[in-house]
């Protein structure tokens, strides 16, 4: 299957989905970021000196998911109906496990701004405890669901 993000000759552009069918679409993406017990202690009891850090990270991702087009150069503009971010403490990574849902009802599907949404949260969880642990490590970033539009539902095992 060719890549569409790129034409004949090579160059990229941005796909034509004005042929498209308007489909209720959804896309949900994960990402945790792991960090020293203490520091967990910290976000998890309200102690982190620039405040309520999972809060913050929330809102971050929420407004992420939004201007996910102003950030990825090939990303259309769509108007999004629902975004969740939710951050859950896990002692045994230890860390923070990030899930982010967006919706839309448009031509094209959501998973970059499920994804954006999720990285974003864990930016600002890492700039907000960073002054405590500088080691904290962001990973497992994917789509675990992506449903809507014509290749269907993928969900990831």
């Amino acid at each position: 299957m060719p890549l569409t993000h790129f034409d004949a000759e090579g160059d990229a552009h941005m796909v034509d989905v004005s042929e498209k069918a308007i489909t209720s679409r959804i896309a949900t993406a994960e990402s945790h970021i792991k960090m020293a017990p203490e520091t967990l202690d910290i976000i998890t009891e309200g102690r982190a000196k620039k405040g309520d850090v999972l809060g913050v990270a929330r809102l971050a991702g929420i407004m992420a998911a939004k201007r996910t087009s102003d950030l990825i150069p090939l990303c259309h503009p769509l108007p999004i109906t629902k975004v969740s971010v939710d951050l859950t403490p896990d002692p045994g990574l230890p860390g923070v496990r990030i899930t982010a849902t967006v919706k839309t009802t448009g031509q094209t599907g959501v998973e970059m701004e499920a994804l954006t949404a999720a990285s974003v949260a864990a930016l600002t969880v890492y700039d907000m405890a960073k002054a405590v642990d500088k080691a904290m490590e962001i990973g497992g970033t994917r789509v675990v669901l992506k449903d809507g539009g014509k290749s269907g539902r993928y969900e990831a095992t």
